[in-house]
């Protein structure tokens, strides 16, 4: 590494192994990079304190290190962690005060806008249709579509088999969202399951 171009200190990004937020943003210098090594837990070169800090000294809130990667300049870490606890001194999630949940990517979007359909109710919608029906008519259509999705996976059509899948996690995130929920009810209690 490249501690030269600083004065002794690179910058290091402290990113969430399971969720990729970016959490945080120190410096470390030599003795912090082969510390944070050593005991696989994050430690920075605090410019406030002119000392070694290890993050979660005072509140327990470590960062248990799972990845570094050095960038191509060699001047700057990717730290990928484990956080035990809110990252911020402020008690919020990040430094950049965002929530760090797991996302689903599009599955997040497309939860968002059949929110947004249940809401406005537009017409000509095929999930307003949905809506319109009630919850038990959409539990059906969700069993409808487990039943399709078994037969397409003994038939060995790929296209069909995930077509078939697409269409259940869509009528059950319908089903999710007329009953309140949403993936993150979801994920949460595999999440604790997963802890067990």
């Amino acid at each position: 590494m490249d501690f030269k171009k600083l004065n002794g200190l690179i910058p290091a990004i402290i990113q969430d192994f399971s969720t990729g937020k970016v959490l945080m943003l120190g410096f470390m210098n030599e003795e912090a990079l082969e510390k944070t090594r050593a005991e696989c837990r994050v430690t920075f070169f605090s410019r406030t304190k002119n000392r070694l800090w290890t993050k979660g000294e005072e509140s327990g809130n470590f960062l248990n290190v799972r990845e570094i990667i050095e960038d191509c300049d060699q001047d700057t870490l990717l730290v990928k962690v484990s956080p035990m606890g809110p990252v911020c001194h402020t008690g919020s999630d990040t430094c950049f005060y965002e929530e760090n949940h797991p996302g689903t990517g599009f599955l997040d979007v497309l939860q968002e806008l059949i929110r947004s359909r249940k809401e406005e109710m537009p017409e000509g919608s095929y999930t307003t249709s949905l809506f319109q029906k009630g919850p038990k008519r959409i539990a059906q259509k969700v069993g409808e579509e487990a039943v399709e999705l078994v037969i397409e996976s003994m038939d060995g059509n790929d296209t069909l088999f995930l077509n078939e899948a697409a269409d259940l996690v869509y009528h059950l995130l319908v089903l999710l969202t007329a009953r309140g929920y949403g993936l993150r009810d979801v994920s949460g209690i595999l999440e604790e399951r997963h802890k067990v």
